[in-house]
Formats: structure tokens, C-alpha cells, sequence
């Protein structure tokens, strides 16, 4: 968005639709306090995605900072990431 550039690739499995990390704001935590961090757990980038392993940072304004261990694809601004301990949701913010 910073360049008002669109990239478009072919094929479903192209390598720059693969990211590794996130940025979010705006986040929401069910417990009503963000988890500490750094700290392990799981994500989804995408409504019925299977949990992803993840380290969650801070950011220096307050943001999240959300580092897979694998590749995520599509990865998008606006979307949401919701991150989970197990079972348990954590709450998530939105990917910017």
C-alpha cells in the first residue's frame, strides 16, 4: 500500500505469497490482558486454516509481532490472525 503497487503472480503455491511473520494492531484479548511475551503458541491467518506454531513479540508501538514456523500463505492486511494457547483462544488483532 505504501507504493500503490499490485504484484500479481501466477500459480496457487508462488513463492511470494509465502510469508513468515506478521505485523497486527488493533488487538483484542479474550482474558481482557495481552500474553506474555515472547511466548509460544498457535495461529490461523484464515477461517478453518490448521493452528500454526508461532513465537508472539511486542512491537515498539504496541503492535504484535507474530513469527511462524513455517510459511504462511496469503498472508493479508485487514485480515485477522487469531492466536491460541492449545485449545484455548488468546484473542488476535488485525495484520497490517
Amino acid at each position: 500500500l505504501a507504493t500503490n503497487e499490485l504484484v500479481v503472480v501466477q500459480g496457487h503455491d508462488h513463492p511470494m505469497l509465502m510469508k513468515r511473520s506478521l505485523r497486527a494492531e488493533e488487538a483484542s484479548w479474550v482474558s481482557g490482558e495481552r500474553p506474555a511475551v515472547p511466548s509460544a503458541h498457535s495461529a490461523k491467518t484464515r477461517y478453518r486454516q490448521l493452528d500454526s506454531a508461532c513465537t508472539l513479540e511486542d512491537t515498539r508501538d504496541g503492535g504484535l509481532s507474530v513469527e511462524f514456523t513455517e510459511p504462511q500463505w496469503a498472508v493479508t492486511p485487514g485480515q485477522s490472525v487469531v492466536l491460541y494457547d492449545q485449545e484455548l483462544c488468546l484473542g488476535g488483532g488485525v495484520i497490517t
